[in-house]
Protein backbone atom coordinates (compact mmCIF):
# COMPACT_ATOMS: atom_id res chain seq x y z
CA UNK A 1 0.00 0.00 0.00
CA UNK A 2 1.03 3.92 -0.41
CA UNK A 3 2.12 5.58 2.33
CA UNK A 4 -1.40 8.02 3.13
CA UNK A 5 -0.72 8.52 6.81
CA UNK A 6 -3.51 8.44 9.29
CA UNK A 7 -6.12 11.14 8.90
CA UNK A 8 -6.10 13.95 11.57
CA UNK A 9 -2.43 13.43 12.19
CA UNK A 10 1.14 13.64 11.31
CA UNK A 11 4.29 12.39 11.94
CA UNK A 12 6.82 14.90 12.76
CA UNK A 13 10.31 15.86 14.69
CA UNK A 14 9.39 15.83 18.19
CA UNK A 15 11.52 18.16 20.41
CA UNK A 16 13.80 16.09 22.38
CA UNK A 17 12.07 12.87 21.60
CA UNK A 18 13.04 12.41 18.05
CA UNK A 19 9.86 11.73 16.19
CA UNK A 20 6.20 11.57 17.39
CA UNK A 21 2.50 12.16 16.10
CA UNK A 22 0.76 15.37 16.51
CA UNK A 23 -2.81 16.24 16.13
CA UNK A 24 -4.02 18.04 12.98
CA UNK A 25 -7.52 18.20 14.43
CA UNK A 26 -9.53 18.57 17.42
CA UNK A 27 -10.05 15.29 18.99
CA UNK A 28 -11.98 15.25 22.48
CA UNK A 29 -12.71 13.06 25.43
CA UNK A 30 -13.84 9.25 23.89
CA UNK A 31 -12.85 9.98 20.46
CA UNK A 32 -10.76 7.41 18.35
CA UNK A 33 -7.64 8.53 17.07
CA UNK A 34 -6.78 5.83 15.32
CA UNK A 35 -7.24 2.23 14.74
CA UNK A 36 -4.22 -0.23 13.67
CA UNK A 37 -4.66 -3.76 12.88
CA UNK A 38 -1.55 -6.00 14.23
CA UNK A 39 1.78 -6.77 11.89
CA UNK A 40 2.22 -9.89 13.74
CA UNK A 41 0.55 -11.29 16.95
CA UNK A 42 0.47 -14.69 18.85
CA UNK A 43 -2.12 -15.66 21.30
CA UNK A 44 -0.78 -16.70 24.78
CA UNK A 45 -0.98 -20.82 25.02
CA UNK A 46 -2.81 -19.98 28.47
CA UNK A 47 -6.15 -19.02 26.42
CA UNK A 48 -5.99 -21.77 23.84
CA UNK A 49 -9.35 -23.13 24.03
CA UNK A 50 -11.50 -19.96 25.17
CA UNK A 51 -10.13 -17.71 22.29
CA UNK A 52 -9.95 -17.87 18.66
CA UNK A 53 -6.07 -17.98 17.96
CA UNK A 54 -6.62 -16.14 14.77
CA UNK A 55 -9.09 -13.11 15.51
CA UNK A 56 -9.13 -13.52 19.53
CA UNK A 57 -12.98 -14.02 19.99
CA UNK A 58 -13.65 -15.48 23.32
CA UNK A 59 -16.37 -18.10 23.07
CA UNK A 60 -17.37 -21.43 24.12
CA UNK A 61 -17.64 -24.07 21.29
CA UNK A 62 -13.93 -23.41 19.37
CA UNK A 63 -13.19 -26.05 16.69
CA UNK A 64 -9.83 -27.00 17.66
CA UNK A 65 -7.01 -28.17 14.58
CA UNK A 66 -7.33 -31.26 13.76
CA UNK A 67 -3.27 -31.67 13.55
CA UNK A 68 -1.71 -30.83 16.66
CA UNK A 69 -5.02 -30.41 18.72
CA UNK A 70 -4.03 -27.29 20.37
CA UNK A 71 -5.22 -24.41 18.31
CA UNK A 72 -8.71 -23.51 18.28
CA UNK A 73 -10.38 -21.13 15.86
CA UNK A 74 -14.31 -19.90 15.27
CA UNK A 75 -14.67 -21.65 12.07
CA UNK A 76 -13.26 -22.82 8.74
CA UNK A 77 -12.55 -19.27 8.14
CA UNK A 78 -10.67 -18.69 10.33
CA UNK A 79 -8.61 -22.04 10.48
CA UNK A 80 -7.96 -20.97 7.13
CA UNK A 81 -6.69 -17.07 7.84
CA UNK A 82 -4.18 -18.30 10.40
CA UNK A 83 -2.62 -20.99 8.61
CA UNK A 84 -0.13 -19.08 7.22
CA UNK A 85 1.13 -18.17 10.49
CA UNK A 86 -0.47 -21.68 12.27
CA UNK A 87 1.94 -23.70 9.91
CA UNK A 88 4.91 -22.81 11.72
CA UNK A 89 4.11 -24.11 14.78
CA UNK A 90 1.60 -26.88 14.11
CA UNK A 91 4.48 -29.95 12.89
CA UNK A 92 6.81 -28.48 15.39
CA UNK A 93 4.10 -29.04 18.29
CA UNK A 94 3.07 -32.60 17.00
CA UNK A 95 6.61 -33.17 16.75
CA UNK A 96 8.14 -31.64 20.57
CA UNK A 97 5.22 -32.84 22.45
CA UNK A 98 5.49 -31.11 25.65
CA UNK A 99 9.18 -30.10 24.75
CA UNK A 100 7.46 -27.61 22.74
CA UNK A 101 8.43 -24.37 25.12
CA UNK A 102 9.35 -21.03 22.44
CA UNK A 103 8.55 -18.10 24.49
CA UNK A 104 5.67 -16.01 23.51
CA UNK A 105 8.77 -13.28 22.07
CA UNK A 106 10.35 -16.19 19.69
CA UNK A 107 6.82 -16.89 18.60
CA UNK A 108 6.17 -13.30 17.46
CA UNK A 109 9.46 -13.18 16.06
CA UNK A 110 9.08 -16.20 13.73
CA UNK A 111 5.64 -14.46 12.34
CA UNK A 112 7.22 -11.44 11.98
CA UNK A 113 10.43 -13.09 9.87
CA UNK A 114 7.54 -15.04 7.79
CA UNK A 115 5.34 -12.09 7.36
CA UNK A 116 8.68 -10.31 5.92
CA UNK A 117 9.52 -12.95 3.75
CA UNK A 118 6.08 -12.64 1.68
CA UNK A 119 5.59 -8.42 2.00
CA UNK A 120 6.84 -6.43 -1.30
CA UNK A 121 5.38 -2.89 0.16
CA UNK A 122 3.97 -1.51 3.67
CA UNK A 123 1.10 -3.23 5.39
CA UNK A 124 -2.11 -1.54 6.84
CA UNK A 125 -0.15 -1.40 9.83
CA UNK A 126 2.22 0.95 8.93
CA UNK A 127 0.64 3.93 7.56
CA UNK A 128 3.10 6.53 9.47
CA UNK A 129 5.94 4.42 10.69
CA UNK A 130 7.83 0.65 9.30
CA UNK A 131 8.71 -1.99 11.45
CA UNK A 132 11.77 -1.63 10.22
CA UNK A 133 12.08 1.38 11.50
CA UNK A 134 11.64 0.38 15.33
CA UNK A 135 14.87 1.48 17.82
CA UNK A 136 16.41 -1.00 18.65
CA UNK A 137 18.59 0.65 21.86
CA UNK A 138 21.29 -2.49 20.94
CA UNK A 139 23.86 -0.20 22.11
CA UNK A 140 22.14 0.10 25.47
CA UNK A 141 21.48 -3.19 26.80
CA UNK A 142 23.03 -4.22 29.33
CA UNK A 143 24.61 -7.97 29.42
CA UNK A 144 21.76 -9.77 30.91
CA UNK A 145 19.77 -8.35 28.04
CA UNK A 146 21.93 -9.36 25.84
CA UNK A 147 22.02 -13.06 27.30
CA UNK A 148 18.18 -12.95 26.85
CA UNK A 149 18.58 -11.66 23.44
CA UNK A 150 21.28 -14.75 22.70
CA UNK A 151 18.82 -17.27 24.56
CA UNK A 152 15.88 -16.09 22.35
CA UNK A 153 17.95 -15.91 18.96
CA UNK A 154 19.06 -20.23 20.12
CA UNK A 155 15.46 -20.54 20.74
CA UNK A 156 14.27 -19.50 17.43
CA UNK A 157 17.01 -21.75 15.65
CA UNK A 158 16.09 -24.76 18.04
CA UNK A 159 12.09 -24.63 17.38
CA UNK A 160 11.69 -23.16 13.86
CA UNK A 161 14.85 -24.62 11.91
CA UNK A 162 12.62 -26.63 10.13
CA UNK A 163 10.20 -24.11 8.62
CA UNK A 164 11.74 -20.94 8.81
CA UNK A 165 14.86 -19.54 6.60
CA UNK A 166 16.88 -17.05 9.22
CA UNK A 167 18.35 -13.93 8.91
CA UNK A 168 21.61 -13.51 10.18
CA UNK A 169 22.33 -14.16 13.92
CA UNK A 170 23.02 -10.12 13.78
CA UNK A 171 19.82 -9.41 12.36
CA UNK A 172 17.87 -11.45 14.44
CA UNK A 173 19.83 -9.91 17.62
CA UNK A 174 18.61 -6.48 16.02
CA UNK A 175 14.65 -7.74 15.64
CA UNK A 176 14.66 -9.36 19.12
CA UNK A 177 15.38 -6.19 20.65
CA UNK A 178 13.30 -4.14 18.28
CA UNK A 179 10.35 -6.45 19.59
CA UNK A 180 11.19 -5.91 23.45
CA UNK A 181 11.08 -2.37 22.85
CA UNK A 182 8.43 -1.87 20.41
CA UNK A 183 6.22 -4.40 21.29
CA UNK A 184 2.32 -4.79 22.71
CA UNK A 185 0.75 -6.91 25.40
CA UNK A 186 -3.25 -7.43 24.05
CA UNK A 187 -5.56 -7.37 27.46
CA UNK A 188 -9.02 -8.17 28.31
CA UNK A 189 -11.59 -6.32 29.96
CA UNK A 190 -9.92 -7.33 33.34
CA UNK A 191 -6.56 -6.46 32.25
CA UNK A 192 -5.67 -10.15 32.00
CA UNK A 193 -2.79 -11.01 29.38
CA UNK A 194 -3.95 -12.68 25.97
CA UNK A 195 -0.95 -12.42 24.02
CA UNK A 196 1.47 -10.04 22.07
CA UNK A 197 1.68 -8.40 18.86
CA UNK A 198 3.31 -5.39 17.59
CA UNK A 199 1.53 -2.18 16.10
CA UNK A 200 4.15 -0.41 13.87
CA UNK A 201 1.62 3.23 14.16
CA UNK A 202 1.00 2.72 17.64
CA UNK A 203 4.49 2.35 18.34
CA UNK A 204 5.36 5.76 16.56
CA UNK A 205 3.75 7.30 19.50
CA UNK A 206 6.22 8.80 22.62
CA UNK A 207 5.52 8.58 26.24
CA UNK A 208 3.89 10.59 28.74
CA UNK A 209 2.95 9.78 32.75
CA UNK A 210 0.06 12.25 31.37
CA UNK A 211 -1.49 10.55 28.63
CA UNK A 212 -3.59 12.33 26.42
CA UNK A 213 -4.44 8.97 24.35
CA UNK A 214 -5.33 5.41 25.52
CA UNK A 215 -4.79 2.05 23.77
CA UNK A 216 -7.34 -0.81 23.90
CA UNK A 217 -7.77 -3.70 21.65
CA UNK A 218 -10.20 -4.84 19.38
CA UNK A 219 -10.14 -8.61 18.64
CA UNK A 220 -6.32 -8.08 17.12
CA UNK A 221 -6.71 -4.44 16.21
CA UNK A 222 -5.22 -1.28 18.44
CA UNK A 223 -8.00 1.51 19.20
CA UNK A 224 -6.31 4.90 20.55
CA UNK A 225 -8.67 7.08 21.65
CA UNK A 226 -8.37 10.49 23.63
CA UNK A 227 -8.46 10.88 27.23
CA UNK A 228 -7.95 14.22 26.88
CA UNK A 229 -9.13 16.86 24.71
CA UNK A 230 -6.19 17.22 21.82
CA UNK A 231 -5.97 20.48 19.94
CA UNK A 232 -4.51 20.90 16.97
CA UNK A 233 -0.73 20.94 16.72
CA UNK A 234 -0.76 18.82 20.34
CA UNK A 235 1.21 15.41 20.59
CA UNK A 236 -0.30 12.68 20.81
CA UNK A 237 0.98 10.87 24.24
CA UNK A 238 0.43 7.37 25.22
CA UNK A 239 1.40 5.81 28.30
CA UNK A 240 4.23 2.88 28.10
CA UNK A 241 3.80 1.91 32.13
CA UNK A 242 1.74 1.36 34.56
CA UNK A 243 1.40 4.79 35.98
CA UNK A 244 0.89 3.97 39.84
CA UNK A 245 4.30 4.25 41.47
CA UNK A 246 5.61 8.00 42.24
CA UNK A 247 7.93 9.69 39.69
CA UNK A 248 11.08 7.87 40.57
CA UNK A 249 9.79 4.53 40.52
CA UNK A 250 8.52 5.53 36.71
CA UNK A 251 11.62 6.58 35.54
CA UNK A 252 13.26 3.94 36.99
CA UNK A 253 10.86 1.47 34.52
CA UNK A 254 11.15 3.76 32.03
CA UNK A 255 14.96 3.97 31.98
CA UNK A 256 15.58 0.14 32.58
CA UNK A 257 12.35 -1.27 29.60
CA UNK A 258 12.90 2.13 27.23
CA UNK A 259 16.01 3.76 27.93
CA UNK A 260 15.19 7.04 28.33
CA UNK A 261 14.24 9.31 31.47
CA UNK A 262 10.46 11.27 31.12
CA UNK A 263 10.13 14.88 31.65
CA UNK A 264 6.44 15.25 31.65
CA UNK A 265 4.54 17.63 33.37
CA UNK A 266 3.81 15.07 35.87
CA UNK A 267 7.37 13.63 36.64
CA UNK A 268 8.52 17.64 36.82
CA UNK A 269 5.62 18.39 39.19
CA UNK A 270 5.42 15.27 41.00
CA UNK A 271 2.11 16.69 42.13
CA UNK A 272 1.11 12.95 43.27
CA UNK A 273 3.77 12.10 44.72
CA UNK A 274 3.00 12.71 48.25
CA UNK A 275 -0.67 10.62 48.27
CA UNK A 276 1.32 7.86 47.09
CA UNK A 277 3.67 7.30 49.56
CA UNK A 278 1.33 8.63 52.03
CA UNK A 279 2.80 7.49 55.40
CA UNK A 280 0.85 6.06 58.64
CA UNK A 281 -0.21 8.28 61.34
CA UNK A 282 2.27 7.27 64.36
CA UNK A 283 3.28 9.07 67.17
CA UNK A 284 6.48 9.21 66.20
CA UNK A 285 6.70 9.76 62.54
CA UNK A 286 9.52 7.61 61.00
CA UNK A 287 12.79 9.05 60.17
CA UNK A 288 13.41 9.32 56.34
CA UNK A 289 15.99 6.92 56.45
CA UNK A 290 13.46 4.22 57.32
CA UNK A 291 10.99 5.12 55.10
CA UNK A 292 13.94 4.43 52.56
CA UNK A 293 14.41 1.35 53.73
CA UNK A 294 10.84 0.14 53.64
CA UNK A 295 10.49 1.17 49.95
CA UNK A 296 13.58 -1.15 49.29
CA UNK A 297 11.82 -4.08 50.73
CA UNK A 298 8.39 -3.36 48.79
CA UNK A 299 10.49 -3.31 45.58
CA UNK A 300 12.47 -6.74 46.50
CA UNK A 301 9.23 -8.45 47.92
CA UNK A 302 7.40 -7.35 44.66
CA UNK A 303 10.63 -8.75 42.43
CA UNK A 304 10.80 -11.69 44.94
CA UNK A 305 6.57 -12.62 44.79
CA UNK A 306 6.96 -12.14 40.68
CA UNK A 307 9.29 -14.85 40.13
CA UNK A 308 7.80 -17.04 42.88
CA UNK A 309 4.51 -16.46 41.39
CA UNK A 310 5.07 -17.22 37.20
CA UNK A 311 7.36 -18.67 35.10
CA UNK A 312 6.99 -18.76 31.44
CA UNK A 313 3.32 -17.92 32.42
CA UNK A 314 2.81 -21.15 35.12
CA UNK A 315 2.39 -20.83 38.66
CA UNK A 316 5.45 -22.47 40.73
CA UNK A 317 4.64 -21.46 43.82
CA UNK A 318 1.76 -23.11 46.25
CA UNK A 319 -0.85 -20.56 46.33
CA UNK A 320 -1.20 -19.98 49.84
CA UNK A 321 2.22 -19.68 49.96
CA UNK A 322 1.84 -16.57 48.01
CA UNK A 323 -0.67 -14.97 49.78
CA UNK A 324 0.83 -15.70 53.06
CA UNK A 325 4.15 -13.52 51.42
CA UNK A 326 1.54 -10.99 50.70
CA UNK A 327 0.01 -10.45 53.95
CA UNK A 328 3.33 -10.68 55.81
CA UNK A 329 4.45 -8.09 53.55
CA UNK A 330 1.62 -5.97 54.32
CA UNK A 331 1.93 -6.41 57.86
CA UNK A 332 5.45 -5.55 57.73
CA UNK A 333 5.14 -2.23 55.40
CA UNK A 334 1.89 -1.47 57.00
CA UNK A 335 4.05 -0.37 60.11
CA UNK A 336 5.27 2.32 58.22
CA UNK A 337 2.98 2.89 55.17
CA UNK A 338 -0.25 3.82 55.01
CA UNK A 339 -3.24 1.31 53.27
CA UNK A 340 -3.34 4.22 50.39
CA UNK A 341 0.30 3.83 49.74
CA UNK A 342 0.79 2.60 46.15
CA UNK A 343 3.42 -0.59 47.50
CA UNK A 344 0.53 -1.72 50.19
CA UNK A 345 -2.09 -1.57 47.22
CA UNK A 346 0.82 -3.39 44.59
CA UNK A 347 0.67 -6.05 47.47
CA UNK A 348 -2.86 -6.55 47.91
CA UNK A 349 -3.52 -6.56 44.07
CA UNK A 350 -1.14 -9.62 44.02
CA UNK A 351 -3.18 -11.03 47.30
CA UNK A 352 -6.48 -10.21 45.61
CA UNK A 353 -5.49 -12.19 42.43
CA UNK A 354 -4.44 -15.40 44.38
CA UNK A 355 -7.84 -15.26 46.24
CA UNK A 356 -9.08 -15.22 42.64
CA UNK A 357 -7.55 -17.86 41.77
CA UNK A 358 -8.44 -19.61 44.83
CA UNK A 359 -12.02 -18.77 44.57
CA UNK A 360 -12.20 -17.00 47.85
CA UNK A 361 -14.31 -14.57 46.49
CA UNK A 362 -14.79 -13.05 50.15
CA UNK A 363 -11.36 -12.55 50.94
CA UNK A 364 -11.08 -11.11 47.09
CA UNK A 365 -13.85 -8.65 47.57
CA UNK A 366 -12.32 -7.59 50.46
CA UNK A 367 -8.75 -6.78 49.01
CA UNK A 368 -10.93 -4.94 45.86
CA UNK A 369 -12.82 -2.70 48.33
CA UNK A 370 -9.23 -1.12 49.90
CA UNK A 371 -8.00 -1.17 46.05
CA UNK A 372 -11.20 0.39 44.27
CA UNK A 373 -10.85 4.16 46.07
CA UNK A 374 -7.17 5.18 46.17
CA UNK A 375 -6.81 3.85 42.69
CA UNK A 376 -9.29 6.09 41.31
CA UNK A 377 -6.89 9.19 42.63
CA UNK A 378 -3.95 7.77 41.87
CA UNK A 379 -4.42 6.56 38.20
CA UNK A 380 -5.13 9.30 35.53
CA UNK A 381 -8.54 9.68 34.47
CA UNK A 382 -10.23 7.35 32.22
CA UNK A 383 -7.79 4.48 33.68
CA UNK A 384 -8.33 0.82 32.26
CA UNK A 385 -6.12 -0.13 36.04
CA UNK A 386 -9.47 1.69 37.84
CA UNK A 387 -12.12 -0.28 35.36
CA UNK A 388 -10.53 -3.39 35.75
CA UNK A 389 -10.66 -3.16 39.28
CA UNK A 390 -14.31 -2.06 39.57
CA UNK A 391 -15.50 -4.82 36.77
CA UNK A 392 -13.85 -7.50 38.71
CA UNK A 393 -15.01 -5.73 42.64
CA UNK A 394 -18.80 -5.89 40.46
CA UNK A 395 -18.76 -9.67 39.52
CA UNK A 396 -17.47 -10.56 42.65
CA UNK A 397 -20.57 -8.57 44.52
CA UNK A 398 -23.14 -10.26 42.03
CA UNK A 399 -21.30 -13.32 42.56
CA UNK A 400 -21.60 -13.30 46.40
CA UNK A 401 -25.11 -11.99 46.00
CA UNK A 402 -24.86 -7.76 46.80
CA UNK A 403 -26.65 -7.01 43.76
CA UNK A 404 -26.93 -3.27 44.27
CA UNK A 405 -23.09 -3.09 45.47
CA UNK A 406 -22.81 -5.12 41.43
CA UNK A 407 -24.53 -2.82 39.78
CA UNK A 408 -22.82 0.01 40.88
CA UNK A 409 -19.64 -0.84 40.48
CA UNK A 410 -20.28 -2.41 37.33
CA UNK A 411 -22.03 0.96 36.28
CA UNK A 412 -18.75 2.91 37.28
CA UNK A 413 -16.56 0.38 35.16
CA UNK A 414 -18.38 1.05 32.06
CA UNK A 415 -18.15 4.78 31.98
CA UNK A 416 -14.77 5.12 31.97
CA UNK A 417 -14.70 2.09 29.32
CA UNK A 418 -16.90 3.91 27.34
CA UNK A 419 -14.27 6.10 26.88
CA UNK A 420 -11.24 3.89 26.43
CA UNK A 421 -12.63 1.39 24.84
CA UNK A 422 -15.78 3.55 23.07
CA UNK A 423 -19.81 2.78 23.71
CA UNK A 424 -19.76 -0.06 20.85
CA UNK A 425 -16.98 -2.15 22.21
CA UNK A 426 -17.99 -6.14 22.65
CA UNK A 427 -17.06 -6.03 26.39
CA UNK A 428 -19.20 -3.58 27.14
CA UNK A 429 -22.30 -4.99 25.57
CA UNK A 430 -21.76 -8.51 27.40
CA UNK A 431 -20.67 -6.09 31.19
CA UNK A 432 -24.29 -4.43 30.08
CA UNK A 433 -26.05 -8.46 29.99
CA UNK A 434 -24.26 -9.20 33.00
CA UNK A 435 -26.06 -6.29 34.76
CA UNK A 436 -29.90 -7.07 32.79
CA UNK A 437 -29.71 -10.37 33.80
CA UNK A 438 -29.54 -9.33 37.26
CA UNK A 439 -32.91 -7.05 36.61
Amino acid sequence: MKTEGIEGTERFASPGKGRGLRALKHFKVGDLVFACPAYAYVLTVNERSSHCEFCFTRREGLSKCGRCKQAFYCNVDCQRGDWPMHKLECSAMCSYGDSWSPSETVRLAARIITKQKTLTERTASERVLALREFESHLDKLDNEKREMNQTDVLALHHFYSKHLDFPSDEALTELFAQVNCNGFTIEDEELSHLGSAVFPDVALMNHSCSPNVIVTYKGTVAEVRAVQEISPGDEIFNSYIDLLYPTEDRNERLRDSYFFTCDCKECSTRSKDKAKMKIRKLSTPPEQDAIQSMVGYAKNIIEEFRRAKHYKNILVSPPSELLEICELSLEKMGTVFDETNVYMLHMMYQAMGVCLYMQDWEQAMSYGEKITRPYSFHYPPYSLNVASMYLKLGRLYLGLEKKSLGIKALKKAIAIMEVAHGKDHHYLDEIRKEMEEQQ
